[in-house]
């Protein structure tokens, strides 16, 4: 066990971008982190917890790191603590227009926000529950950033409204940016930002959740026993261990998902178009050809971004890439929808083909997502076909939607604005 102390120094004491930067750094090992003060207690990777702390200039902080990388966690904690120090520098307050808000966004933006000064994100948030689309983009008139998500819509028509009215940066809370016109944003001058990595864990421990779900009929048998039905007809599942898993995208999604495989006792391959051989030498999977992993996965999972064009990922699952796999396959997309051409899956599901089915995206979801619309019929045609089928299993684009993600997602699109605001390097999250 590591135990430290800090004095904490900053004029504002232990604000929102101190909090997020700890939390941050604490979910990066496996040690349990907990700070101590006033004779309260937090978990070092709940944001919300450090805050409440109240941690005011003068404070003294009690750290205590336990487990297999303490030491590693300790130093890093106090390298954050070295760069969280004052810094003497008047920065003026970023105007943010941010659409598509749900309660869970407020939830940990307002708090990341709420402080204005010396060493703090200098953010100020307008929230508007609309998506941004052509009809709602004259809502940014007069701010100067919009934060997005993976539904908003920013083609060339918005760039250009959003340009008109004065906004230069783009903030996306989410690792894609299909959605974004980036040639129109870099002739009008506009950055895009996005968060690279939040939480790879949520989406690929969804990816397994809903893949087995769907492989089980968990859906079927929940409600199969509801109405006091116990019989085990059409619930037939199949083993995962000794199975072939191909992994279609090795980001660190995609490594995630290979490492929750291989713990099953599955055979991993990987597809990629930058193999990564360091995952070869380790011993975690086999690159192989697309069309060999077609062949050979008994569970095809996709991981990888939708890039459209010649080369790109766009229909990278249609036909002629279905015709190749085992009629018992079973397949999962987190990623993208557009990833899968879903006429085609329909067509090869009417046959027979895939055991299960597990999407959180599909082609067609962008009027469904995130939106409550239990009290209207099922109108979106894709929606009711996909679920007509019992071994698909549907979810509402949420692999990503866990505490830490959202904490990590607000923490780093805070991070984003504040170097845009100041003029600090972007890193990784540049989309250019």
């Amino acid at each position: 066990m590591k135990t430290f102390e800090y004095h904490v120094k900053n004029a504002l004491g232990i604000h929102a971008r101190p909090a997020a930067l700890i939390a941050q750094a604490c979910t990066e090992f496996k040690s349990a982190v907990t700070l101590e003060a006033n004779g309260e207690t937090a978990g070092g990777s709940n944001v919300l917890q450090i805050l409440k702390l109240q941690a005011v200039k003068g404070t003294l902080l009690k750290f205590t790191v336990e487990g297999p990388d303490e030491e590693t966690a300790a130093a890093k904690l106090q390298e954050v603590l070295k760069e969280i120090a004052p810094k003497d520098r008047k920065v003026s307050v970023l105007k943010v227009a941010f659409f598509g808000t749900k309660d869970y966004d407020r939830l940990f933006f307002s708090e990341l926000s709420k402080d204005k000064g010396e060493g703090t994100y200098n953010t100020d948030i307008r929230y508007f529950t609309s998506r941004l689309t052509p009809e709602t983009a004259h809502l940014a008139n007069g701010f100067d950033a919009v934060c997005i998500f993976v539904n908003d819509e920013a083609p060339r028509e918005v760039i250009e409204t959003l340009h008109n009215g004065g906004v230069k940066l783009i903030l996306l809370r989410c690792a894609g940016f299909n959605n974004v016109d980036l040639k129109a944003a870099e002739e009008y001058g506009i950055t895009v930002l996005r968060v690279p990595a939040y939480s790879p864990y949520a989406v690929a421990e969804h990816a397994m959740t809903i893949l087995q779900a769907a492989n089980r009929r968990i859906h079927k048998a929940y409600f199969k026993v509801k109405d006091n039905n116990f019989a085990l007809s059409g619930l037939l599942g199949l083993d995962l261990h000794n199975k072939v898993a191909g992994i279609v995208g090795t980001g660190r999604i995609g490594q995630c998902m290979a490492r929750i495989c291989k713990g099953y006792g599955m055979t991993v391959l990987g597809w990629d178009a930058y193999p990564n051989k360091a995952l070869e030498e380790e011993g975690l999977l086999t690159y192989v050809s697309k069309e060999e992993l077609l062949r050979k996965a008994d569970l095809i999972s996709l991981h990888a971004p939708l890039i459209m064009g010649e080369n790109g990922t766009y229909h990278l699952i249609d036909g002629k890439a279905i015709s190749l796999m085992k009629d018992s396959c079973m397949l999962v997309n987190t990623s993208r929808g557009g990833l899968i051409d879903t006429e085609a899956l329909i067509a090869a599901m009417k046959q027979g083909k895939f055991h299960a089915v597990a999407l959180d995206v599909y082609e067609g979801e962008d009027d469904n997502v995130y939106t409550d619309r239990s009290d209207e019929p099922l109108t979106n045609d894709i929606t009711a076909r996909l679920l007509s089928f019992p071994q698909l299993i549907l979810t509402s684009h949420q692999a990503f939607f866990t505490r830490e993600a959202l904490q990590a997602i607000a923490a780093v699109t805070m991070e984003n604005a504040r170097n845009f605001n100041e003029g600090y390097p972007y890193g990784n999250a540049e989309v250019k």
